[in-house]
């Protein structure tokens, strides 16, 4: 990672008695894509408004390259934001919401105006510079909003769910676009998002929030493949929970001893402990005595998700190619196999003990 840009030391925000960040700590590196991903209410946005100067923290410091501007107003920190809401001057066309910062920095009336027409045309509105926000769809507003924000080509971008608004292939097409041109410009950028999608596409390093901390932070993939906590596992990526037992630092899941990931789990010989396992990390074999049942094939696109009756009412999941998938005949009896080493396990539900011992004891009879 590039030296750190942007620093948030120490953050800590109540509104009453509740703490929305605890103690929080992040920094963007130059020319770094940063994503911010966790449920709603988990203290991401509070943290973009504080770096944006529109909120500002009980405790710690904002720093941009080492000088503190914890204290400096909105307007004199030179960034471009983009929030959930699109915040447009009404009485201004899309040409001239977009033209705003520039003309705030002195920049020719020409200049403006082709920037900004080069902006909409970018953002797909080329056709609507002379419409005014009530003119527009929600979604071409959100698009303004953008194009103002990246106009003043400012030291940090800060964007709160800045596509939510838009439909599917508009927001891949946009999402790509402006990692294109945060690398060019080389512009630091958070991002924030409920999208885990959006996180692991655009972003360099994605921190996960988790009630107003930061659980785990790292590239796109260590948050994918090693993840360090059952949140972290279940809230990036899908995960089947497959029930075993644990002895000595490992669990027996699906005939492989797998170790424990998180070895700080408080577990004894003998505990019923769910592995938290990918789709794609489990193989299915052809097996007319298996103790799983193939109930459909989910078709998604370069891949096909093969769904297995498991434990009582559990479905596994089991991603492959759909060439392997055509070979696995719906309701045929199959066997599994895990892949991995090592899991990320949390403690098993009592309902998921009691169905895992049901489905041991079924598997035993029909042996």
């Amino acid at each position: 990672m590039n030296s750190s840009h942007v620093e948030l030391k120490n953050i800590t925000k109540q509104y009453g008695s509740k703490t929305v960040l605890d103690n929080l700590n992040l920094e963007i590196g130059k020319a770094e894509l940063v994503a911010l991903l966790g449920p709603s209410g988990c203290g991401k946005s509070t943290t973009l408004k504080i770096l944006a100067g529109l909120e500002h923290a009980d405790q710690g410091s904002v720093c941009i390259d080492g000088n503190e501007i914890s204290y400096l107003p909105t307007r004199r920190r030179n960034m471009g934001i983009v929030f959930q809401a699109y915040s447009l001057f009404p009485h201004l066309d899309a040409i001239d919401n977009v033209a705003y910062g520039l003309k705030i920095k002195g920049r020719s009336k020409r200049e403006r105006r082709n920037r900004a027409g080069e902006l909409l045309e970018l953002v797909g509105l080329s056709e609507h510079t002379t419409k005014f926000p009530g003119q527009m769809s929600g979604g071409q507003q959100q698009r303004v909003a953008l194009a103002r924000a990246l106009a003043i080509e400012p030291q940090l971008l800060l964007l709160d769910e800045p596509l939510s608004a838009l439909d599917a292939k508009v927001r891949t097409q946009l999402r790509d676009e402006i990692r294109r041109i945060q690398l060019s410009e080389g512009i630091s950028t958070l991002l924030v998002t409920h999208d885990q999608e959006e996180a692991l596409v655009m972003a360099d390093r994605i921190g996960v929030m988790n009630n107003g901390v930061i659980e785990q932070i790292g590239s796109p993939s260590e948050l994918y493949h090693h993840p360090r906590s059952p949140f972290i596992s279940q809230f990036v990526g899908v995960v089947n929970r497959i029930c075993g037992e644990y002895n000595a630092g490992s669990v027996d899941v699906l005939g492989t001893r797998v170790d424990v990931a998180n070895t700080e789990i408080d577990a004894r010989d003998g505990d019923t402990l769910t592995c938290l396992i990918r789709p794609e990390d489990l193989r299915v074999l052809p097996d007319a005595k298996g103790s799983y049942r193939i109930l459909n094939k989910q078709l998604r696109g370069i891949f096909t998700s093969v769904m297995l009756a498991g434990p009582g009412s559990t479905v596994i999941r089991v991603d492959m190619s759909d060439r392997e998938a055509s070979k696995l005949p719906t309701g045929s009896q199959v066997s599994l196999e895990t892949l991995r080493h090592d899991a990320v396990v949390d403690f098993a539900s009592p309902d998921e003990v009691a169905e895992a011992k049901a489905f041991v004891k079924e598997r035993n009879a029909n042996a």
